[in-house]
Formats: structure tokens, C-alpha cells, sequence
């Protein structure tokens, strides 16, 4: 795996990690933040042919 590769896949789940935390606070402004990271960082990754698995719900 290249360090593009890998990178994007961390950011990924730290997104991930940050969405759950900030749906658990009940912080609805940090959540549509962590949604729109994601998508950008789930179509980077589309786009550069990186497979992310089965994507955890967004919405």
C-alpha cells in the first residue's frame, strides 16, 4: 500500500471516529462538518481508484 493510499484510509477512519463522537455529544453543526468530510474524502478516493470497504452509514 502507498503512503497516498494509506493516508487516505486513516483519514477516513479518524473521520469516521470524529463523526461518532460528535453525534454522540449531540453537536449537529460538528456533525454536517464530519459529513461533508467524509463525502470529500470518500470521492478522493473514488476518483484514485482507492477501495474503502463497505462505508459506514452517513446520514
Amino acid at each position: 500500500m502507498d503512503a497516498f493510499t494509506a493516508g487516505l484510509l486513516q483519514r477516513i477512519h479518524t473521520t469516521q471516529s470524529d463523526l461518532t463522537r460528535a453525534r454522540e455529544a449531540g453537536d449537529d453543526f460538528l456533525v454536517e462538518v464530519e459529513l461533508s468530510e467524509l463525502d470529500d474524502l470518500r470521492r478522493l478516493a473514488a476518483e484514485h481508484g482507492v477501495e474503502i470497504g463497505t462505508p459506514a452509514p452517513c446520514g
